[in-house]
Parts: structure tokens; sequence; C-alpha cells
């Protein structure tokens, strides 16, 4: 697969900032189609093996929460819900507090499966990422980080 550099005619700035989000989306795709493979020998998509190990990971929590921790909107998240509840893999429960709201809690089988899937979901991250060294790894973590953060704080304005 050959990439190309962007063909814009804007400022040095412009080209700049288009051809790192180019690489940046081509890369992020590729490393979550690279990474998440092995879902599909579970039948699990990302969005519900996502809030399988958040729930896995932090425990019960309302699909507000939930949905805010796998970037996924409340809409797609009731869907993913769904169907992990159909599959047995967790449960909804009404908060004791307030009614309004339906908290999300793995099930012994989801449970199950979280701790069956982490490991090589695991090793697959690590070996997508195999390219690079440790001083690189920590870089682009840092640099990942420092963008998000930007980004969220827009979004809260």
């Amino acid at each position: 697969m050959e990439f190309m550099p962007t063909k814009f005619a804007g400022t040095a700035q412009e080209r700049s900032a288009l051809d790192a989000y180019i690489k940046l989306w081509r890369a992020a795709h590729l490393v979550e189609a690279e990474a998440n493979r092995h879902l599909a020998d579970y039948d699990l998509t990302v969005s519900q093996f996502g809030a399988l190990e958040a729930l896995y990971h932090l425990g019960p929590m309302s699909q507000r929460r939930l949905a805010g921790k796998i970037l996924r909107s409340s809409g797609n998240l009731t869907m993913v819900v769904d169907n992990l509840v159909k599959a047995g893999l967790v449960r909804r429960d009404q908060d004791t507090v307030d009614r309004r709201i339906m908290n999300v809690s793995l099930t012994e089988v989801g449970h199950g499966l979280v701790a069956r899937v982490l490991p090589p979901h695991v090793q697959g991250v690590v070996d997508v990422f195999s390219v690079l060294s440790r001083s690189e790894l920590s870089q682009l973590a840092r640099l990942s980080r420092k963008l998000g953060l930007a980004l969220s704080e827009t979004d809260e304005k």
C-alpha cells in the first residue's frame, strides 16, 4: 500500500497539518484493524470488546459512562450492550439510587471471555508496535496524549 503526502496547495502550515493528519488517520486505521483482527475468532466487534474490557478493568458502570470510556455515542452503545446482553456476557441493572440509570456489569461468562481474549489481544498490540523502539513508543504516547488532551479541552468549551 502506497501512501502519498497531501497535494493541497495551501500554506506550509496547512500542508504540514494535512500531511500529519493523513498519516495519523491511515496508521490508526491500520493499527486498529491489525490489533483487533483476532476478535472475529470470538465473534466480537471492536466496540463490544472495548465495552467488555472497560467493565473488566473498571467494574460496573452506567451506560453513559461506558460510552464515554470507549468513545462511542450512547445510541451506538445501547445496541452494543443489547447484543452483549443477548450473548449472556453482560447484564443491565437499574441503579439503586437513580432508577433512570442503567448500570452494566460483566456476567461470569463475560468475565471468563475477557480473561481468555485479553492475552492474545495484548500480544497483538505488542506485535503491531514492535516496529518502534521504546523511545519512539514513548514519544508516540506523549504526542498522542498531548493531542488528545488539547482536543478534549476544546470539546469541553
